[in-house]
């Protein structure tokens, strides 16, 4: 038996034209540890002690290490969740994100990211899928929303 590496998918990729306003896809809960945060302050060089120095936090009263926005943000990438590969090789690009922080995340709290499709805009080769972005808290308060916009083949 031969092996194609363009056959291992794990979703089956959609057409721009099967997908519908409505649906909603999710990507794996995951929890904010000390490693993601020590991993993203080094990737982003933000060095702003609310979200590394514990004494600091706890003069401000935080109940621990507090994300970084754009941390809790990277929790809506697509591409951990299923519409990213049903989306396949139709994808283009990314090309819209706007985002509101609503509560804090702290060191030990599990998001939960969903994406609901709000707009479906087909042209005469490509198409623009439009994006509600909820992150959720393992008490189901919403900690930041948002859209997003993808540029796709038809």
């Amino acid at each position: 038996m031969t092996f194609d590496p363009a056959a291992h998918v794990t979703h089956p990729p959609r057409a721009f034209a099967e997908f519908r306003v409505g649906e909603v896809f999710r990507a794996p809960s995951r929890t904010m540890t000390s490693g993601i945060f020590a991993a993203f302050q080094a990737a982003s060089g933000d060095n702003h002690p609310i979200h590394y120095d514990r004494a600091y936090l706890d003069r401000l009263g935080h109940p621990g290490l507090y994300a970084h926005g754009f941390m809790t943000l990277i929790q809506g990438a697509i591409g951990a969740s299923p519409l990213a590969h049903q989306m396949g090789e139709a994808l283009i690009g990314f090309l819209e994100q706007s985002s509101r922080f609503l509560k804090p995340v702290y060191e030990g709290d599990t998001l939960y990211p969903e994406f609901e499709i709000t707009a479906l805009e087909p042209g005469r080769s490509t198409g623009v899928m439009r994006l509600a972005l909820r992150i959720r808290n393992q008490r189901g308060d919403i900690v930041c929303e948002g859209e997003q916009a993808y540029l796709l083949r038809l």
